[in-house]
């Protein structure tokens, strides 16, 4: 068996973005190994969330490492690295932070990860980082430079199918969710006018995460200052949630063949 090792921005982001997948490797007898680029700590959060003595990074971390058992992950390491903040935030200027670092400074410390775990996959996140967050873009290339530093060869990148995004506009689970009008209207426009992820044409692998869905559930609700029981995501009925994160898809870098049909197994040259 090999090591796959995931890279993230936040942490939430690996219960949302690849925990089929990851649980998937897990099955199949792989270690499976996340690295998260910053602890959160810019993240907006309800101050009630947060106890007495503790940062929000704090909190964030703790819930990363929570999710990551139910998921049953062999290891957590964090890079070390502030978080940036959305774009166009002051925070993205803080020298400190993960989008003001040095790529090649940061590619060794996650190629150090690599070599130690002796990785046979890696993945990241598309070039735009799925949503343009900084953070995510900064995790594409750092991840891309750590891959050669390692020789790590084989490489994929955790994206959104743009036109399934587009297409949550008009699903009919909206109808179904506790929120006024105009904040159900706000939220089909955003998936509407977004250029979200890769075009589907581009795609290499759709992993089918349906086998671990209450999982995937349950590890994305760990992360309760981010994502409690009145977000939108876990608003969503059992259905309706299964067709928003029941596929996880990605790109494989140097893959031959994109678009349908898929292939469902980024384990299979391992």
């Amino acid at each position: 068996m090999s090591t796959a090792v995931f890279v993230h921005a936040h942490p939430d982001d690996e219960a949302i973005a690849t925990a089929g997948a990851m649980m998937q490797g897990v099955e199949l007898g792989h270690r499976v190994v996340v690295v998260c680029a910053t602890d959160g700590a810019v993240g907006e959060a309800n101050e009630s969330k947060i106890p007495d003595g503790l940062t929000l990074g704090d909190v964030r971390t703790a819930e990363m490492h929570a999710a990551a058992e139910i998921m049953g992950l062999d290891r957590v390491v964090f890079l070390g690295y502030r978080d940036s903040g959305m774009n166009g935030e002051p925070t993205n200027d803080d020298p400190e932070c993960f989008w003001q670092a040095d790529v090649e400074e940061a590619a060794k410390r996650l190629a150090a990860i690599l070599r130690d775990e002796s990785a046979g996959l890696l993945t990241i996140y598309d070039e735009i980082g799925g949503y343009h967050h900084p953070d995510h873009i900064q995790v594409h290339r750092v991840g891309l430079r750590a891959a050669e530093l390692a020789g790590t060869r084989i490489v994929f990148e955790s994206t959104m199918n743009r036109e399934q995004m587009q297409s949550f506009a008009d699903d009919p689970a909206f109808g179904d969710l506790d929120m006024s009008e105009e904040d159900r209207e706000a939220a089909r426009d955003e998936f509407r006018d977004q250029e979200l992820g890769t075009p589907a044409a581009k795609i290499s692998h759709a992993v089918d995460a349906t086998p671990w869905i209450s999982r995937k559930r349950a590890a994305m609700a760990a992360h309760h200052s981010q994502i409690d029981e009145d977000t939108f995501f876990l608003m969503l009925p059992d259905e309706a949630f299964a067709t928003a994160f029941g596929t996880e898809w990605f790109v494989r870098r140097g893959a031959a063949h994109t678009g349908e049909p898929y292939e469902t197994d980024i384990y299979a040259d391992l």
